[in-house]
């Protein structure tokens, strides 16, 4: 395999060998070529101050039982009326899960974020969020990025959902207040780019869910009626 020559090959093995997913003996002959090839050398240090940066986000803090206690008890979460908040607020219990991804996952979304990063087009937005929505399998199903200069956010799925006709994704934000607000629908496959509101901002609303609704929407925005199907958090980067 001569790689001196293939540029994108080149790339593609630096950011495995940095991910970790680059193994065996295939790891120990790029160490070897690294070693007579500046190129090679200077592409794996490019991913390495693009990669592991991120990597420093997969870590989070669990909220103790105390915390969600109170706050229960404040806004009288068990009467009926509120259960659906409590329903939406007691995601936040798994923000370590939704952080705390495995390798496959956080590969996925770190070349994807990568490769948004380096293209060289005036029309690329700053990534200055992003969030890795994951199903109950913790499979990572797509990755949000935010642009917080421009007030916009695009998903892009990265693992395609077969969907029925009659069917519709539904993006939402959900506030710290446990509030929760329609992003609007989604495909489900490809990048769909919205423009956010005040109230749907990553600052605002640090939780993305993604349910599955009747073809349209839920009809209220301010309603989910499905199922939640993946979700995830906005981590500032």
């Amino acid at each position: 395999m001569n790689i001196q020559h293939n540029e994108s090959l080149r790339d593609k093995l630096a950011s495995e060998y940095v991910l970790g997913t680059l193994i065996g003996g295939a790891r120990r002959r790029l160490e070897t070529w690294m070693k007579a090839d500046a190129a090679l050398r200077r592409a794996v240090a490019e991913w390495q101050d693009h990669l592991l940066p991120m990597l420093e986000f997969s870590t989070a803090v669990q909220p103790s039982p105390s915390v969600w206690a109170s706050i229960s008890k404040r806004l009288d979460l068990q009467s009926p009326a509120k259960r659906k908040l409590a329903y939406w607020l007691n995601l936040r219990d798994d923000i370590s899960f939704w952080r705390g991804l495995g390798m496959v996952s956080t590969t996925a979304a770190l070349i994807f974020l990568s490769v948004l990063m380096m293209r060289p087009t005036t029309d690329v937005p700053v990534t200055s969020f992003v969030a890795m929505l994951n199903d109950d399998n913790a499979q990572l199903i797509a990755v949000a990025t935010g642009d917080a200069s421009k007030n916009r956010m695009t998903i892009k799925v990265v693992q395609p959902q077969a969907l029925a006709a009659d069917k519709s994704l539904e993006l939402w934000a959900i506030t710290k207040d446990g509030k929760v607000r329609s992003v609007g629908l989604i495909d489900e496959q490809g990048s769909h780019t919205v423009v956010l509101g005040d109230a749907t901002s990553p600052d605002a609303a640090p939780i993305l869910a993604v349910t599955l609704e009747p073809k349209g929407g839920s009809g209220d925005p301010n309603k989910a009626t499905g199922p939640i199907l993946y979700k995830g958090a906005w981590v500032k980067i």
